[in-house]
């Protein structure tokens, strides 16, 4: 494709960029710290960047920009967002990944190269060790001055190899810890934070790796900064140590939630520091209308006291309350009317069930048990985000690239027209079949060929009622057209033969279940996707959703006894789960399971959120 100039570029796919995104998008010469909150386009921000160097050319190919998310959806979303800009040429130099997905990516194309004893040969498996798991180790070895807590934090900021030198019981342990995971079993076990200690010493002691990442990557991207964790940030100094790579990370210090797994607590200030960036606040929210955001500054405000007021840019669509907090009697009172208010607000066409959201604290599978028979009753279906399905939670199986890539098949397979997957089908699969871009008769064969598997798989459908049996087949059917060699060469989190089996086993898994509960292979894929279905998920997993009405349930110190004003955290968690809503906000408690919380009610209360008699929703829907 023509190459466009800096001065001619404009953002694709949407009416433009507010006056400091486009300051942000054309520093390209030094790093840069963008803070942005809730709504603000964070995701769209890196997309149009991301477009922009590749389509002005301002770094051309080979070279390539690395985009590292937290969350598997959020990394795709992000990548999907810049093919939809890009040509297939373009697109396909954009690298984006958790950062999980980059270590272990590293540490199974070089793992030859780490030193001993860490070059051990076999198989490895990933584990994530609980707090008992470590206390049982402490027992079993004697470390009677070593807590849990020091020994897995110890795994995080620990180099390799362990320092002996100094007598500490601690570094003792930690080696004890190491040489366990590697020899203690049939099998080595790894954690992603000791993946990250190895992926370092990797790339302090191999120079020619090290700058062969640096070459291929000048430009990298940061997503959801205020979460890396001081190993993270560690690795990515070491990775880039001496290079001229340009940084653009993206945040917000208020939505710092995984401090529990190790998030710096002054991570904007060392990147500032570090890589001599600058920063640059936006103050858009895309997201919410004006009633919603001035909550969203109540909160924000208790979390940061100089915050900037952001500017409402979402459309207020509904009518009535926007937020509320709704106190019940009893369970069974606030399950019945929650579930009745939901089946009115879907057959008045207010909202589709898929975008209500139930926020809970955690216990997402006790939960579902109590409210799931109350909206069975009114013909509404719950889809727990965080019910596993094999080995791997359904909002991880949506999220993976294995997934990314049957779902548009089987959508075209089970439809005549389809022009969204059909484009997402062509892109994956030339991707997958490593096309030469610049071969257009190369392309036409690929695309001649997967033509010919659709049209197949629309005759297999057609004749095919769904039921597990059929659904199963036709996921074999898939696999055998793609190829799963090709699905584990292409996408590092596969290239292990464990790694991948639990992907394909949650899949093949889901998709016999949504098949045995539908009419039609369309209904089967809406309920694999989880369309048609109230969203029930732990506040945590929210982070990087949005969904137009939410409802937290049980608001109230038993449930939520870990938000208190001393934990900020907590806070932070709250506020970034209530970011979600597009219109609406509401909050259940009920007294028979706790107590008000006082002071999030004071809170809430001088931006309009009142406390009501949850019997009186019904009323006023």
């Amino acid at each position: 494709m023509t190459r466009v100039s800096r001065d001619d570029w404009v953002p694709q796919g949407v009416d433009g960029l507010e006056g400091r995104a486009w300051e942000a998008l054309r520093e390209t010469d030094s790093s840069i710290l963008v803070t942005a909150g809730a709504g603000a386009g964070k995701t769209e921000f890196l997309a149009q960047k991301a477009t922009y160097l590749l389509q002005t050319g301002i770094f051309p190919a080979p070279k390539r920009i690395l985009a590292i998310s937290f969350k598997k959806d959020a990394a795709r979303n992000l990548a999907e967002r810049v093919a939809k800009r890009c040509p297939r040429d373009q697109a396909r130099r954009f690298d984006s990944m958790t950062f999980d997905a980059f270590t272990k990516g590293l540490l199974d194309r070089f793992r030859s190269a780490l030193p001993e004893p860490f070059n051990a040969p076999g198989t490895y498996q990933i584990v994530n060790p609980f707090r008992r798991d470590y206390d049982d180790f402490i027992e079993r070895h004697g470390y009677h001055g070593v807590s849990a807590q020091q020994l897995e934090r110890g795994l995080l900021k620990t180099d390799l190899p362990i320092d002996l030198s100094n007598g500490s019981e601690l570094n003792r342990a930690l080696a004890d810890y190491w040489h366990e995971q590697f020899f203690g079993g049939e099998e080595i076990s790894l954690s992603f934070p000791m993946i990250n200690r190895l992926v370092k010493l990797l790339l302090q002691e191999n120079s020619y790796i090290r700058r062969a990442l640096q070459a291929t990557y000048p430009i990298v991207f940061l997503d959801e900064y205020q979460d890396t964790t001081y190993a993270q940030f560690d690795m990515l100094l070491t990775a880039f140590d001496g290079s001229d790579a340009v940084f653009t990370a993206v945040g917000d210090d208020k939505q710092r939630i995984m401090g529990w797994a190790g998030a710096m607590d002054d991570a904007f200030a060392q990147f500032e520091n570090d890589f001599d960036a600058r920063r640059i606040s936006l103050l858009s929210n895309w997201r919410s209308h004006e009633d919603l955001v001035r909550i969203q500054h109540e909160i924000a405000r208790r979390i940061d006291g100089d915050v900037e007021e952001v500017q409402a840019q979402g459309v207020r669509e509904i009518e009535g309350e926007i937020s509320a907090i709704w106190q019940f009697r009893s369970t069974d009172s606030e399950n019945n009317y929650l579930a009745e208010w939901v089946s009115g607000e879907v057959q008045s066409g207010r909202v589709e069930p898929h975008d209500i959201a139930i926020l809970i604290r955690m216990r997402a599978d006790q939960v579902e048990g109590e409210i799931a028979p109350a909206f069975a009753a009114r013909g509404l279906r719950i889809r727990n985000a965080a019910r596993s399905v094999g080995d791997i939670q359904i909002q991880d199986l949506l999220g993976e690239e294995l997934t990314g890539v049957f779902v548009p098949l089987l959508r075209l397979g089970a439809t005549d027209r389809s022009p969204e997957n059909w484009a997402l089908a062509q892109q994956n699969y030339l991707f997958l079949e490593a096309a030469d871009p610049d071969n257009d008769l190369t392309q036409e064969r690929f695309l001649v060929k997967l033509e010919a598997f659709v049209r197949q798989l629309r005759a297999e459908l057609a004749r095919r009622q769904p039921d597990p049996d059929s659904a199963e087949e036709i996921a074999e059917m898939l696999l055998e057209f793609v190829g799963s060699q090709t699905l584990r060469q292409s996408f590092p989190a596969y290239h292990r033969t464990r790694d991948f089996e639990r992907v394909w086993s949650g899949f093949v898994t889901l998709l016999k279940e949504c098949a045995e509960h539908s009419s039609s292979w369309m209904e089967a894929l809406d309920e694999f996707e989880g369309i048609g279905q109230v969203a029930l998920m732990t506040v945590h997993k929210s982070k990087g959703l949005e969904f137009h009405t939410m409802i937290f349930y049980g608001l109230d110190n038993q449930t939520w006894w870990s938000l208190t004003p001393q934990r900020g955290e907590e806070l932070n968690t709250f506020f970034v789960a209530f970011t979600r809503a597009k219109q609406r906000a509401f909050f259940s408690q009920c007294v028979e399971r706790g107590h008000a919380i006082g002071w999030i009610q004071q809170l809430l209360a001088p931006a309009g959120v009142e406390t009501i008699d949850g019997a009186t929703i019904l009323g006023a829907a």
